[in-house]
């Protein structure tokens, strides 16, 4: 438990810092394949830190085992120092949101009842319901009009902003995003980094991001961790990466992505 004590006048206030994750000693099998091999990661309250690799190295399945989708073999994994169980699953997933590639809107239902799935579940009043739809579209600045149009009738980057929308409805204090952009036109895919990074700038709330973009990983997140076959090679900056890499590894992985971009 990590307390912040800030002096106000004569008087100390006492503040908990949410949205920690800690994993430790992960492992995961499918079968004969070890999938996520002894992972161990922090990621402090307010920070973005970037999870990237090629594909098969255990970033989606490391995601899904913090989001409390599937069970990890061995290891353990704590949301703010509470341990992930099978008792508190579902309560843990509603204090975290989640974006996947291509969005995963339910294609029966609009965008609008896609926002609104869990919170109606929750029992909110359709006031309540509409007006944070209506404060978290001027967020990711989608145009109000569209909100009641099926998944269909939206372009990828339309669809990847109301899944937002959906992963920030609760306002957790944990976002993971699971290749959020890798399947959207280069030209949208600048503007949604651009805007995305702005939203957490904004919102100073967790997050941990996947993708197989360096560049992407370098410009959204405050650090870098670099996996392969399993395992954590490296976790720092950027220009950590690209001026000291662990081994040949990392300096083959760097040097694949040329081209860096982080301004």
């Amino acid at each position: 438990m990590v307390f912040l004590f800030i002096p106000l006048s004569n008087t100390i206030c006492i503040a908990f810092l949410h949205g920690m994750i800690s994993v430790q000693r992960v492992s995961k099998n499918y079968s004969s394949k070890q999938v996520l091999d002894q992972i161990t990661l922090e990621i402090k309250s307010a920070k973005v830190v970037s999870l990237i690799g090629p594909s098969g190295c255990g970033k989606s399945t490391l995601l899904r085992i913090i989001m409390a989708l599937i069970k990890q073999d061995t290891g353990n994994v704590f949301i703010d120092d509470e341990e992930i169980t099978s008792q508190n699953s579902l309560e843990i997933r509603r204090k975290i949101g989640y974006v996947i590639q291509k969005g995963g809107l339910f294609p029966h239902l609009t965008a609008r009842e896609n926002c609104a799935i869990t919170a109606k579940f929750l029992g909110w009043d359709s006031k309540r319901i509409d007006s944070r739809i209506q404060e978290l579209a001027d967020l990711v600045k989608i145009d109000h009009e569209i909100i009641d149009r099926l998944p269909s009738k939206l372009s990828g980057g339309q669809q990847q902003r109301i899944s937002l929308i959906r992963a920030l409805m609760l306002d957790p204090n944990i976002l993971l995003l699971d290749e959020p952009l890798g399947s959207i036109d280069p030209m949208v895919r600048y503007e949604l980094q651009t805007d995305l990074k702005e939203i957490f700038t904004s919102l100073g709330k967790t997050v941990l991001l996947v993708t197989h973009d360096l560049n992407e990983a370098a410009y959204l997140g405050d650090d870098i961790v670099l996996m392969n076959k399993g395992k954590i090679i490296q976790r720092g900056t950027i220009d950590n990466l690209i001026e000291h890499p662990a081994d040949s590894f990392v300096q083959k992985f760097v040097n694949s992505q040329r081209s860096i971009r982080v301004g």
